[in-house]
């Protein structure tokens, strides 16, 4: 049993870096997924791939994975790439292609 320790990314929806601070603590999945033939819903018997739990810092979250005895990797977040741009860009003399409306 492996555990995977990361930080999340920001959803899609969110502009700012609200809920990104912390670690979570993901196991990975025992079992293949499976779909039932009545209802059509994917099912897994694998009841460890319910559980997340946060942490406030990577060390946290490592003591504890040492401390329960779990094999574990832990992926570093990677840094959004911001490219600052201002509204006076547009009306700049040497834009390479002409703002119109």
């Amino acid at each position: 049993m492996s555990a995977r320790i990361f930080s999340p990314a920001k959803t899609a929806m969110q502009s700012g870096k609200a809920k990104t601070g912390h670690w979570v603590l993901e196991f990975d999945p025992e079992t293949r997924k499976k779909i039932d033939p009545l209802m059509g819903y994917t099912t897994s018997g694998d009841m460890r791939s319910q559980i997340r739990l946060a942490f406030h810092t990577r060390e946290e979250a490592v003591a504890y994975a040492e401390k329960e005895g779990l094999a574990y990797r832990v992926e570093e977040p990677k840094e959004a790439k911001r490219r600052q741009i201002s509204y006076a860009e547009n009306f700049r003399y040497d834009r390479r292609t002409p703002w119109t409306h």
